[in-house]
């Protein structure tokens, strides 16, 4: 989801909710505790240099089960934060703690904001020796063909 989608849904929204992939809602008493633009500069596998870039918000859920961040108070961190993360329509990516650290998409449904699930992939598999995959079939799947030379079939 892009910063605009996040900011327009947030402008109608009731209140702030937030989904773990799996279903679990992220407590309603989270704080964003950083807002920030994460650049990454990297090179891939294949030789070819690169940049991401991406608007990163952490949320963490305290003690204090009393705190609600409401819609419009986001917009205006978001409003306060612009000055560092500039103007760009950058896609959001969400921090949130389980066992560890998870870096996580966005997404909307309905009322509440999906954390997705982010995957690793190779960038450059043209250049490094990854071959194309190719679709599995299932032998089941396949069409059957009546062969002359069953038993029964009268060519022998």
């Amino acid at each position: 989801m892009k910063l605009s989608e996040f900011k327009k849904y947030l402008g109608t929204a009731s209140a702030v909710n937030f989904v773990q992939p799996g279903g679990t809602p992220v407590p309603r008493h989270f704080h964003i505790t950083e807002a920030g633009l994460s650049t990454k500069h990297f090179i891939d596998c294949g030789g070819t240099i690169r940049t991401e870039k991406h608007i990163n918000f952490q949320v963490w859920a305290a003690e204090d089960i009393n705190h609600r961040l409401e819609p419009q108070k986001l917009l205006k961190i978001i409003s306060a934060s612009e000055k560092v993360l500039g103007n760009e329509d950058l896609d959001v990516e969400v921090e949130y703690q389980n066992e560890t650290i998870g870096r996580y998409g966005l997404d909307r449904e309905g009322e509440n904001f999906i954390l997705t699930a982010k995957q690793t992939n190779c960038l450059a598999k043209d250049n490094c020796g990854i071959p194309q995959s190719k679709e599995r079939i299932n032998i089941n799947e396949l069409p059957t063909q009546v062969s002359c030379c069953t038993p029964g079939a009268g060519c022998c």
